[in-house]
């Protein structure tokens, strides 16, 4: 009985529709190359042979089907011998005999439907020859495939394994049909009948390998996400199916526990299912096998530009923008922590700046160390594990795998120091160029925070210079009216003694407001800087803060007498500010000591105290922030101030604490230039 719609008909028209499916893919990136021209020939060919059968069943259409088979079967011929070229070239010595088979085959082919139409006799004599003919074409291809891939360099076998897996079941499947047809004389109908479902079994491996082989001009347009959690799916499926079909093995041992072990496994399977898909590392391992075998690139760079932009401009508060900065970058390469380290204005350290998933950094990275020059002038990423003796580069980052630049408008702001990724990860060019691509972003991020903080105090200086001037205003109003009521006590005196007295009075008053005007207007004024001797003016300042202050102070000095360009006044104040806050942190048991010393770059005064220490948030966020200060009535000016006059003169002002061990207020001192050392040995 013949059904209304067959199978049959079903099968080669849904096989039809497969390959038409598969050629539209490739048009879909205009202009296609060669290869993709020779992909969409086969490709609307086998549609073509596949479409002639479907109709074939209910309405006679002659010799088409046998002929648009030769057609298929010679596009796809073509197809491989044009990818086979590609591999060896034309100088091969076998490419000349598989043209030579190819167009024999091709004519033997052609010519038993011409037959078989002009004689019914004829053609029933070449039927036998028609059948060998066509599984010599099948062993052909099969041989060619073989010949494609071996010829294939090892590294490029990503791009063809999955054509050859599909094509190769074809022709193999063409094999057992037309051996079976050469051995009992006839074609096998159930063969026939499931030809349909092999071919289309090709078609996602063919696919898959055209997305992968970026010349062939094909883009398949599937969302990550969806293959992810496809292939996890179909995984944790595979794996319940496998542990149910144990636990079934258990039950019909007809044993007493063979229920409960069966139940017992099932369950246990799926809590491991469930662990098993959480987990960050198999997610990760997942992601790289989804990317590395079903993807020509291994990013989708919209996704990962689009979440990128999303971390750095993420509207919450409580996520600040260093660690926005850092999961940016980490999760490029699948790294679970990092630090930030950013070089603030006029600034020759890179201070901490944040971490993610580690813990605070105290010490900060000079200048000199050895991983600033590796960055160079072209945003080189440097992975640390090259690089002999760089173990001890960052020692409270002993995790640390690869350091990225942040460049911004051409220098050099800050790096990210990224942890080993949880599973291996291969740096290859596209992880190198996301990266840097990455590293720009932030570094502007970072660059437009920095400018605002900037703006933000210089506003609040503004202010305070605002209340300071209406002091000065009223001093003056002061020095005035005591000037007049001193000229009106001369005249009017009526007791000598008590005149004089009055006098004397006033006039120390308006000489004290007189000096604090004068010295205020002279620092107004630019004064170049002078040229002092540390060793020299530090033991005054020690005794001073020993005889102020309570706690033991402790000087050393291994400066060689060494000259530094900077205000006697400027220095003065400096060291009494950051000695009396020592004294203050150290207590009256604490100690306090204070080393000068001399360096390739200059002179270095180090003062360290016993203190608690303080946290890398306080001194990144407080300590050097104006207006804000800890101590009851306090301004909050005295740490910015001596910052400030240092960098002013040249110099800078650094700060190793950690909670509990104390802390290190390090002076950098301007080195003298050639001239201003020449000038100071000739005063000597």
């Amino acid at each position: 009985m013949i059904l209304a719609f067959p199978a049959f008909v079903a099968l080669h028209a849904a096989c039809a529709a497969a390959y038409v499916l598969l050629a539209a893919l490739v048009l879909m990136r205009p202009p296609p190359s060669r290869s993709g021209a020779w992909l969409i020939l086969a490709s609307l060919a086998s549609a073509a042979w596949a479409a002639a059968f479907a109709v074939s069943w209910h309405t006679p259409i002659g010799q088409l089907p046998a002929w648009l088979e030769v057609g298929r079967s010679a596009a796809w011929y073509g197809f491989i011998l044009h990818l086979y070229r590609q591999s060896v070239g034309d100088n091969d010595q076998a490419m000349p005999a598989y043209r030579t088979m190819g167009m024999l085959a091709l004519l033997v082919l052609g010519g038993t439907p011409l037959l078989n139409w002009l004689s019914d006799s004829a053609g029933a004599a070449l039927a036998s020859l028609d059948i060998a003919v066509r599984l010599g074409f099948a062993v052909g291809n099969l041989l060619l495939l073989e010949n494609l891939y071996f010829n294939t360099p090892p590294d490029s076998r990503a791009s063809v394994n999955l054509l050859c897996a599909g094509l190769g079941g074809l022709f193999l499947y063409d094999m057992l049909l037309y051996a079976d047809g050469v051995l009992f004389h006839r074609m096998s109908l159930p063969l026939l009948e499931a030809r349909a479902p092999v071919a289309m079994l090709a078609v996602p491996l063919i696919a898959l390998a055209a997305a992968r082989t970026r010349r062939w001009s094909i883009d398949i347009h599937v969302s990550r996400d969806v293959v992810f959690h496809s292939v996890s799916l179909i995984a944790s499926g595979i794996f319940l199916l496998a542990v149910a079909l144990i636990g079934e093995v258990f039950r019909q041992q007809d044993a007493g526990w063979g229920e409960v072990a069966e139940m017992s496994m099932v369950f246990g399977a799926i809590m491991a299912v469930v662990v098993t898909v959480t987990s960050e590392s198999v997610r990760s391992r997942l992601r790289a096998l989804v990317a590395e075998n079903f993807f020509s690139n291994r990013y989708d760079y919209r996704k990962a530009w689009m979440r990128c932009i999303d971390a750095l401009t993420a509207p919450e508060a409580f996520v600040a923008l260093h660690k926005r900065a850092i999961r940016a970058a980490a999760e490029v390469v699948d790294s679970p922590a990092g630090a930030l380290f950013v070089r603030p204005p006029q600034d020759v350290a890179f201070q901490w700046a944040g971490s993610w998933n580690l813990p605070a950094v105290g010490a900060p990275v000079p200048p000199g160390h050895p991983l600033i020059p590796l960055f160079g002038a072209a945003d080189r990423i440097v992975r640390l594990e090259d690089h002999a003796g760089s173990g001890a580069w960052l020692p409270d980052l002993p995790d640390a795998w690869i350091a990225l630049p942040l460049n911004h408008c051409g220098a050099l702001i800050g790096f990210i120091a990224l942890a080993h990724p949880r599973i291996q990860f291969k740096l290859d060019r596209e992880a190198y160029d996301l990266l840097r691509v990455i590293g720009r972003e932030v570094a502007s991020r970072v660059a437009e925070q920095r400018a605002m903080q900037v703006l933000t105090q210089t506003q609040q200086l503004r202010e305070y210079s605002q209340r300071f001037a209406f002091v000065i205003h009223d001093i003056k109003n002061v020095s005035g009216q005591l000037s007049m009521l001193l000229a009106n006590a001369e005249v009017h005196a009526d007791n000598p003694e008590f005149q004089r007295d009055m006098l004397a009075t006033v006039r120390a008053s308006v000489g004290k407001i007189t000096r604090l005007l004068s010295r205020l207007e002279a620092e107004r004024q630019e004064r170049d800087h002078a040229l002092i001797t540390p060793a020299d003016r530090l033991p005054a300042l020690v005794e001073l803060s020993r005889l102020t202050g309570k706690g033991q102070v402790v000087l050393r000095d291994h400066s060689a007498g060494a000259g530094a360009a900077i205000d006697p006044d400027a220095f003065d104040a400096i060291v009494t500010h950051l000695l009396n806050n020592a004294v203050d942190a150290s207590g009256p048991a604490g100690r306090v000591l204070v080393e000068l010393r001399a360096e390739t770059h200059g002179l270095v005064l180090d003062i360290a105290d016993t203190g608690s220490g303080m946290t890398p948030e306080f001194v990144r966020d407080t300590l050097f922030s104006p207006l804000r200060s800890t101590k009851s009535g306090g301004h909050g000016i005295g740490a910015y101030q001596a910052r400030e006059l240092l960098r002013q003169a040249g110099g800078d002002l650094l700060v190793i604490s950690h909670t509990g061990t104390g802390t290190v207020m390090r002076v950098i001192l301007p080195a003298l230039q050639p001239d201003q050392a020449d000038i100071a040995l000739v005063a000597a």
